[in-house]
């Protein structure tokens, strides 16, 4: 059984993140002339892909409004078929397509409808695949080919990640997390002044190297007590985050479940959501994931919840992650992430998800599957099939 490409996949993440930030940092300064130019106060951004792509934009979104203003998370499948419900045509209109292949259906399709509905929209593409649809649309618009299926003044930025980002195994890992970098480096590309764009960059070097370490001691330090909690015998994984942690347990969620064939079906909440209705999936077959926060008065809430699951349930076991220091508590593993939260708290979010990569990866394995190629039935595909654009 070949299971070499996930694994190797969620191991190359810290070293593809490094290489990442030098691609971006070396664009700087065109990056900065894009955005300064349509990147004005009162321009719309909206981040959108499908499926894991689609939950970079729920985890970051929230983040970039500092930087960008107007900012939303909407996936392709709902772009394509509600495109007016959540375009404005009459307002500028930047589109962030988070990509790994750029050959999915949607990703196309959301590209040609956006455009034509919205005269002032401008593009930023940012995938892994140098052969793929949305890089070749790219290419085609670049040169001014006659041949592009769009109009010829839709402007696009297109950000090609390293080779080794476009996952060959069915699940994103290094696509989705260095993906997730790159659009949150351009958040800190500054505007207005494009000169100083490498510069102002270049100051990130250490926050991506203490990511990168952080991710380090996720796959050095805890890899085998998540290899043997991804062996139990459990039917439900439940991933908790706040903020930016929200979409990281998105992320994970689908994880667990795609790696397991649907063997662990799984849930991801805030903590506070948690308690209104969805806490009554947990049961004594169940996996808890607790990401906590950095931010103390947050970690509060946080705590406070995980108390209440711990009082009222019997669990297979329970994973809480957490920068810095330990968190006390009862759980069967405690995941720390040594670096802490940088000042600018934008970064730190990332190393979480392989704590959900692994727990995936581990859990099908034990299952008997092979993580590169875990849908025994079918019915899911490394890019979606079966979708018919109207």
């Amino acid at each position: 059984m070949d299971t070499n490409y996930t694994i190797n996949e969620i191991l190359q993440q810290p070293s593809c993140w490094l290489e990442a930030y030098e691609g971006v940092l070396s664009r700087a300064d065109e990056i900065g002339a894009f955005l300064d130019r349509y990147l004005q106060p009162g321009t719309d951004v909206v981040l959108t892909g499908a499926g894991t792509s689609a939950f970079i934009g729920d985890s970051i979104a929230g983040l970039l409004r500092s930087k960008w203003g107007n900012v939303r998370a909407v996936a392709t499948t709902d772009l394509v078929t509600h495109t007016s419900m959540y375009i404005d045509k009459d307002k500028p209109l930047l589109l962030v397509s988070f990509a790994r292949s750029g050959n999915s259906p949607e990703s196309v399709a959301t590209v040609e409808k956006v455009s034509a509905y919205c005269p002032q929209c401008a593009h930023i593409f940012i995938t892994c695949n140098k052969d793929g649809a949305l890089s070749k649309m790219a290419d085609e618009q670049k040169t001014k080919n006659k041949e592009q299926r769009y109009p010829s003044d839709q402007a696009i930025l297109c950000l090609l990640l390293p080779e080794q980002t476009d996952d060959k195994s069915l699940a994103m890992t290094s696509s989705f997390s260095t993906m997730m970098l790159v659009c949150l480096l351009l958040s800190r590309i500054r505007g207005l002044n494009s000169a100083r764009s490498a510069k102002d960059l270049s100051t990130d070097r250490s926050k991506i190297e203490a990511l990168s370490l952080n991710a380090q001691a996720v796959l050095c330090q805890y890899i085998d007590g998540l290899e043997r909690i991804g062996k139990r015998s459990f039917s439900r994984g439940v991933f908790l985050g706040s903020g930016a942690l929200k979409g990281i347990a998105e992320e994970c969620h689908l994880k667990l479940q795609e790696l397991t064939d649907g063997g662990v079906v799984c849930k991801f909440d805030s903590f506070l959501g948690f308690r209104h209705g969805p806490k009554a999936v947990v049961n004594s077959e169940t996996l808890m994931v607790y990401l906590l926060s950095g931010d103390e008065e947050v970690q509060r809430y946080e705590r406070d919840l995980m108390a209440q699951v711990n009082g009222n349930n019997k669990l297979v076991a329970q994973v809480v992650v957490v920068p810095k220091e330990p968190v006390f508590m009862d759980a069967d593993l405690q995941v720390v992430l040594p670096h802490g939260s940088d000042e600018t708290g934008i970064y730190t979010p990332i190393a979480y998800v392989l704590v959900g990569q692994l727990l995936g990866y581990f859990a099908s394995l034990a299952r008997g599957l092979n993580p590169d190629s875990p849908s025994v039935s079918g019915n899911i595909h490394r890019v979606v099939e079966g979708v018919r654009i109207y």
